[in-house]
């Protein structure tokens, strides 16, 4: 999935290192931002990061960081960063990035905070349903829209990834969360709209307008041979390994021409 932009150069026998196509994927001198990463998907995700040689990874989180947090610190000393912050405030989001600039620069994030609340539709109360699109819906944006001005301001091309969930493609009957699925599906919707408002940083924006009035068709990842769906009987490690790798992927430059992509990954919750 990924392309030259016409700007490199090379002879016709030879292809000097910058224009060498990535063999190996790794996140080696990155810097790299998660919500929610005191637990669950997100610490694996710091976890993954780090064992794909990322420089730095921190971890933004309101509450206190886990045991397992710790472990992972301990087990790469010095990389891995706890950051207190609430991501249903923009401003406190803010705060946490900017601490990460004046350490050194900020090259990915991801936005994994989130929770769930499971009941019937018409059960929720008007509190319910706002707290989960406080945190899974207004705090991806709020996430998505800090970064993305760290990474202007930096002059960087930064990598956002974000952590949706199945549920926004169809509903799971076994723990019913409307609110939930709508909230990850408005995420989704984001990666497809919001995200590429800020694609115009790119150098080539103007080639862009020119060829597609600034409207690109995006290719769908069934269409790029990436969906990622596994059998039942094997689902939870060897999926739980599919997205971890899929994080990587897309904060390694490899995936520097990957723009609002949508990568299921199934096997976990409702496919037997």
């Amino acid at each position: 999935m990924a392309t030259s932009n016409g700007d490199h150069t090379s002879s016709e026998h030879n292809v000097t290192q910058s224009t060498a196509p990535t063999t190996q994927i790794n996140l080696t001198g990155k810097a790299i931002a998660i919500t929610g990463a005191n637990r669950g998907i997100g610490l694996g995700i710091a976890n993954s990061c780090l064992s794909n040689n990322a420089a730095h990874v921190y971890g933004i989180d309101i509450g206190d960081t886990t045991e397992d947090f710790v472990e992972v610190q301990k087990k790469y000393p010095g990389r891995l960063h706890a950051l207190r912050a609430d991501v249903t405030k923009e401003e406190s989001v803010t705060k946490a990035v900017d601490k990460i600039l004046e350490s050194g620069g900020l090259h990915g994030m991801v936005v994994n905070a989130g929770r769930t609340k499971h009941r019937l539709a018409l059960d929720f109360t008007t509190e319910g349903i706002e707290q989960l699109w406080s945190i899974n819906l207004y705090g991806s944006f709020y996430s998505a829209r800090v970064a993305a001005r760290a990474f202007i301001k930096q002059g960087v091309k930064g990598s956002i990834v974000f952590t949706a969930s199945m549920a926004s493609y169809r509903p799971n009957k076994r723990v019913p969360s409307a609110p939930y699925d709508v909230g990850k599906a408005g995420v989704r919707g984001l990666v497809k709209t919001a995200m590429t408002y800020w694609v115009e940083q790119q150098p080539d924006w103007d080639q862009q307008l020119k060829q597609y009035g600034g409207m690109p068709r995006l290719a769908e990842v069934e269409e790029l041979g990436g969906a990622g769906v596994t059998s039942c009987s094997s689902r939870v490690g060897k999926t739980f390994q599919t997205i971890l790798s899929s994080y990587v992927y897309l904060l390694s430059d490899a995936a520097s021409y990957t723009t609002s992509i949508d990568i299921p990954v199934n096997g976990v919750i409702g496919i037997c």
